[in-house]
């Protein structure tokens, strides 16, 4: 089934969090220590911050039969803040269709160019959206833990 890409809503907060956190625990713990795991995805989260750092971005969920499978974002600069799909959703398109909605997105806002930090799990995927590395960023700290990524970029034409 072809996931439905739609813009977030207040309601998706939680949704979003749980697709973020488990995203992190359990797909990016195969490249990362159980330490940087933890720093990167904490136990717990205010949620209404969450909502709120999702709203001041252009985020975009996607859902299969209304459940939330993974999200994605762009600020107004360009920047490609987030992007987690759950495991159960990978390899199914679902970053893919959240990628084309932040570019479709970016290029509305008139950019010529959108940004991210790529961890090395979605390194490979970043990749084959025609994102190219700008630098390896090995010094990356989260809540005082080392979580090395990658800076990227996309032109768009």
């Amino acid at each position: 089934m072809t996931a439905i890409v739609r813009t977030y809503e207040p309601q998706d907060a939680e949704p979003t969090w749980d697709a973020y956190f488990r995203a992190v625990r359990d797909t990016a713990s195969k490249d990362y220590s159980p330490e940087q795991v933890a720093a990167w995805a904490p136990e717990s989260v205010d949620l209404a911050e969450w909502n709120e750092r999702r709203l001041a971005a252009h985020t975009f969920v996607a859902t299969i039969n209304r459940r939330v499978v993974g999200f994605s974002d762009v600020t107004d600069n360009g920047l490609l803040d987030m992007l987690f799909v759950p495991p159960e959703a990978g390899g199914r398109g679902v970053a893919r269709a959240l990628v084309g909605a932040v570019v479709g997105k970016a290029r509305e806002l008139g950019l010529s160019e959108i940004h991210t930090h790529a961890s090395r799990t979605a390194l490979p995927a970043f990749r084959r959206f025609g994102f190219e590395v700008e630098r390896a960023n090995a010094d990356n700290n989260i809540r005082g833990e080392n979580v090395p990524n990658y800076d990227m970029y996309l032109k768009l034409g």
